[in-house]
């Protein structure tokens, strides 16, 4: 098992996933990871990252020592291997913005109410040319009805090593930055109207743009 993580106080099948893909990303992507001190050690969260790459999901999950919950496009759920997998990992399905998809929202909170912790990508999709993109309100939505400590968190590399259009590219350096996280108060401005969702959704991707990528340490 990995000596990092306990994987055994994940359900089975997400704890064996969690080893597997730490062990591939220390094989095939292993950049820095920082801040980890910054992920609550009990209660209900939301890590929100940039998205560049498929495997952004996954190196971010691998990285958090318990078991998150995951949004994934309601079309990835077809017959086969793939959505036997998405269902035992704890995958929300959505609509591609999620801010008015009704049951993935019932879903959220039902498991920030069991205490668990859940991975949002503000910018709804994986960004064309590796930049920030702008928010949608989506996660900013999802933020305010839950008003729960919002993680921003910054991947650097994932798009030279699996971008939107170009090949997989092994022992590309991938890293992953958690930044200090964000209280209601830090994003939510329920005074903002009908942009309240859309400004929350700002203020939490103006965070993740702000962390920088860390030095690199020559010995």
């Amino acid at each position: 098992m990995n000596r990092r993580y306990n994987q055994g106080a994940m359900d089975r099948t997400y704890g064996f996933f969690h080893y597997l893909s730490a062990v591939i990303y220390d094989m095939a992507f292993r950049g820095d990871i920082v801040g980890l001190e910054n992920l609550p050690k009990s209660g209900a969260f939301l890590i929100a990252s940039n998205h560049a790459s498929h495997l952004d999901p996954p190196i971010i999950g691998s990285q958090v020592p318990r078991q998150m919950c995951f949004f994934a496009r309601k079309t990835l759920w077809k017959p086969g291997l793939a959505t036997w997998w998405l269902d035992m990992v704890g995958t929300i399905p959505v609509d591609r913005d999620g801010g008015s998809d009704v049951s993935a929202i019932k879903r959220v909170l039902r498991a920030l109410g069991d205490n668990k912790a859940l991975i949002l990508f503000p910018e709804g999709t994986r960004s064309p040319n590796g930049q920030l993109q702008a928010a949608k309100p989506g996660v900013g939505l999802i933020a305010c009805r839950t008003r729960v400590p919002v993680v921003p968190a910054r991947i650097f590399g994932s798009f030279e090593a699996f971008g939107r259009s170009g090949p997989l590219r092994i022992g590309t350096p991938v890293t992953v930055v958690f930044g200090q996280p964000l209280l209601p108060a830090d994003y939510d401005d329920p005074k903002a109207g009908k942009e309240r969702y859309q400004r929350a959704s700002e203020v939490i991707m103006d965070a993740i743009g702000k962390i920088e990528r860390p030095a690199i340490t020559v010995i």
